[in-house]
């Protein structure tokens, strides 16, 4: 097998331009929250939300992605949709949407899901794809999310996904490139978390009926939120440190050499002590106050602001940080440049 070199040869995101600001969260909340909480505890100033479907800003995420690599969708061989089950019709392929709307005609497209992990997931799947088959060069990883349409903002016990906001993400992946080179990455699944989480009704077991359809439109859940916070209380922090220490390692770098991490978002608080135990400044992060959790998004978007503002230069050493609920950890490494 040939020893390729994987190199991402564009990004692209969508990010509508009407928010939900922190002070509709609050009045959502219906008096749970204030708006400073929103603002200093959640760490969301503001949120985008949008009218279009999950596959929709995924085509326009992936259009802006062919545009800045300036590559023609017929290179691609695959598509990776990384978007969310939550689409325009249900049962239809998000990546064949794309596929079609982009013009790959060359391509074939598979939907993948990891919850939140999903991109860091599919750029892992992406690099051993284009090692391991001689006849891929190009693979294309987008997607959509807009989860936050189930939250209900007077349940209290969800507040920790208040800040799920509405965006699409793109990145394409080229063998040989010769530069932003994909090295390592690491991912960790505790099994035992798996149904902790998730939107209660509308699937096989609890079906919407005429009596709960208005509920089931708000459902996305902690099912057992007990257990499921006590797990990560144990489990959360070393396993992220177990994902970034090995994605390092099999990129055969130090991790103190890392320039920037393009994080999930997260609370305030979770954030900086992240960024102190990695012995990181707030300037080799950018903290999305004002996006949210836009899930599997957010390394898209961070590597792209990043990338705008300088952050990221020639030679920057990044790492992508997730976790999703299932519950799974996810680190990767990039060499820019």
């Amino acid at each position: 097998m040939k020893p390729y070199d994987i190199g991402i040869a564009g990004i692209g995101t969508y990010i509508p331009d009407t928010y939900m600001t922190a002070k509709e969260i609050s009045d959502a909340t219906a008096g749970n929250w204030t708006e400073d909480a929103v603002i200093n505890k959640l760490g969301i100033v503001k949120k985008p939300k949008s009218n279009l479907g999950t596959q929709e800003m995924g085509y326009l995420a992936a259009k802006a992605c062919m545009e800045n690599a300036k590559v023609d969708p017929k290179e691609i061989d695959i598509i990776l949709c990384m978007g969310e089950e939550y689409k325009e019709y249900p049962l239809t392929t998000s990546a064949l949407y794309i596929q079609d709307k982009i013009g790959a005609v060359n391509a074939w497209g598979i939907d993948v899901q990891n919850r939140c992990c999903t991109t860091v997931a599919a750029i892992k799947m992406a690099k051993d794809m284009l090692i391991a088959d001689e006849e891929i060069d190009t693979i294309l990883i987008a997607g959509g999310y807009r989860n936050g349409d189930f939250i209900d903002y007077t349940d209290s016990k969800v507040s920790m996904m208040f800040n799920l906001g509405d965006g699409g993400g793109a990145i394409l992946l080229k063998k040989n490139l010769g530069r932003n080179q994909v090295l390592g990455s690491h991912i960790i699944a505790d099994a035992s978390l798996a149904r902790t989480a998730g939107v209660e009704i509308g699937g096989q077991v609890n079906p919407i009926t005429p009596h709960n359809i208005e509920e089931a439109k708000k459902s996305l859940r902690l099912m057992d939120s007990a257990a499921m916070k006590d797990r990560l209380n144990q489990v959360s922090l070393p396993n992220w440190h177990t994902c970034i220490d090995r994605a390092f390692e099999k990129s055969g770098i130090s991790k103190s050499e890392m320039d920037y991490l393009a994080i999930l978002h997260i609370k305030p608080s979770g954030h900086m002590a992240i960024l102190k135990e990695l012995v990181l400044t707030p300037e080799q992060t950018i903290y999305l106050d004002d996006y949210g959790h836009l899930g599997q998004i957010d390394q898209i978007l961070s590597l792209e602001l990043a990338v705008k503002s300088g952050k990221i230069k020639p030679g920057s050493v990044i790492c992508m940080l997730s976790a999703g609920i299932g519950y799974v950890w996810a680190a990767n490494v990039i060499k820019w440049g």
